[in-house]
């Protein structure tokens, strides 16, 4: 038997590749599906079964494609009502893979057609689950993303995860190895570990909601408690996981053409495209396309895309380092994104040589604004971390403007006094410059290294704000 768990850092997602007597199921595949049936072929064993937790939210699932390019059946669990053939599992229902058995229970919650899939060694004896957004490591799956589907309020799918995981997970035995859809850095909970993989006995231990004496009123308060809005995106990657979609190769052709500087102006002029810039923030910093959206895909690509740019159908021109063009189309069709339609050839020095219009971004180093800050206490100051690392330790009087919801704040940025921009690290704070400067707001300032170069050259931060005084 093996077991391999293929983890993407961007998504945080892991998808699994489980082999027995030449026999392979794949659960809950990428998008991109070559490098499994690959493996299978290499092990001369022929992939017999995909299998998915869900209908997945944050990101598509490679279960389509996969089925048509090796035959193999898609595998639900109860209730789900897919747009294309599968099977259908009941509660309980065995599906055997070489010499072990892989047996659905049916855990609604997160989602109604919820299911995490126990494997069975070859004695019979339960060796691990596959829980998907049912179970994480640390939390559970938010009972928030189905309410529409299921006709349901989150309390009350909070209620039916509370009885899943008490009814069908948490009986089995302490030894018993969980295998989650999700880590640390997903949307699709709130408090998860940075493991990735776990016995349940220590799940048991650590994680809030598995609790032995915790009542259900108790769990629904606890788990529906401090839920962030859902990205915008993640109704759509739903319906194109239920309903199906583009091979990933013909989107990828598609969105691989190379485009001269005046063909690549010609097209975002034409097709009302969006042009997205995925270098590194250093680079766009120094000089970029005027009205572009930064991105880069050295940090949290895809879901930050998702979030941010929201409409999947959005057509996309992208700026990109050479070489990296069909990683980015990639990496977009992930998370629905399916519609970029050429790439800068020749990349931003290509456009910049045309004598094309650029525009650049005024960053400064922590130790420069430190200077300016003790001369003048009242600058103001943007933050556009998360609400808890905001929380954690903020610039005493910053104002508290989280990328997620930019929009919102856009009129709190001042008109024309200079302001200044951080997030953790730099990567962020670029993407929300490039977001107003695309709104015409141009008058920001960027702190290189945000908050931990902040924290180096000796700025003081306040560690705590009661969260009833942010700004909604």
């Amino acid at each position: 038997m093996k077991i391999e768990q293929i983890y993407t850092g961007c998504l945080a997602q892991g998808a699994y590749y489980i082999e027995s007597e030449g026999e392979v199921a794949i659960i809950d595949p990428l998008r991109e599906v070559k490098d499994y049936i690959a493996q299978a072929e290499e092990n001369n064993a022929k992939i017999k079964y995909i299998f998915e937790t869900h209908f997945h939210a944050d990101f598509v699932s490679g279960h389509v494609t996969l089925s048509k390019e090796t035959g193999a059946p898609i595998v639900y669990g109860p209730t789900a009502k897919p747009s294309f053939d599968a099977i259908i599992a009941t509660d309980g229902q065995e599906f055997k893979l070489g010499k072990i058995t892989i047996k659905a229970l049916h855990t609604p919650g997160h989602t109604m057609e919820s299911t995490t899939y126990l494997l069975k060694d070859e004695n019979g004896k339960d060796h691990a689950i596959f829980s998907g957004d049912t179970l994480f490591l640390g939390d559970v799956g938010r009972p928030d993303l189905a309410q529409k589907a299921a006709n349901m309020t989150m309390e009350d799918l909070a209620g039916l995860s509370f009885d899943s995981l008490r009814n069908k997970i948490m009986p089995l035995a302490d030894d018993v190895i969980v295998y989650p859809g999700h880590g640390a850095g997903s949307a699709c909970g709130k408090n998860m570990m940075k493991e990735t993989v776990d016995t349940l006995g220590n799940q048991k231990q650590m994680n809030y909601a598995l609790r032995a004496d915790m009542t259900k009123e108790e769990f629904v308060k606890e788990v529906t408690e401090g839920l962030l809005p859902p990205p915008k995106y993640f109704p759509l990657n739903v319906k194109m996981n239920k309903e199906g979609y583009a091979h990933i190769d013909d989107v990828i052709a598609k969105g691989a053409q190379a485009l001269s500087s005046d063909d690549f102006e010609a097209a975002a002029n034409e097709t009302e495209a969006l042009v997205l810039d995925v270098r590194h923030q250093s680079d766009f910093v120094k000089g970029h396309i005027p009205r572009s959206i930064f991105i880069g895909l050295k940090g949290g690509f895809a879901p930050w895309v998702g979030a941010l740019i929201a409409d999947v159908k959005q057509p996309l021109l992208l700026v990109v380092d050479e070489g990296n063009e069909e990683e980015a189309i990639t990496r977009l069709s992930r998370v629905g994104f399916d519609n970029t339609i050429g790439y800068l050839k020749g990349g931003f020095a290509a456009w910049k040589s045309s004598g094309k219009q650029t525009d650049d971004l005024l960053s400064i180093s922590a130790e420069t604004f430190k200077d300016r800050l003790e001369a003048n206490k009242d600058i103001p100051v943007f933050d556009v971390r998360k609400e808890g690392e905001f929380i954690a330790g903020h610039i005493e009087g910053a104002n508290f403007t989280p990328l997620d919801d930019l929009n919102k704040y856009l009129s709190e940025f001042p008109e024309e006094e200079p302001f200044y921009m951080h997030c953790a690290g730099g990567y962020r704070s670029v993407i929300a410059a490039s977001i107003l400067k695309s709104r015409g707001i141009h008058n920001m300032i960027d702190i290189a290294g945000g908050m931990g170069a902040i924290k180096q050259v000796g700025i003081p931060v306040s560690d705590f704000v009661c969260p009833s005084t942010l700004k909604k």
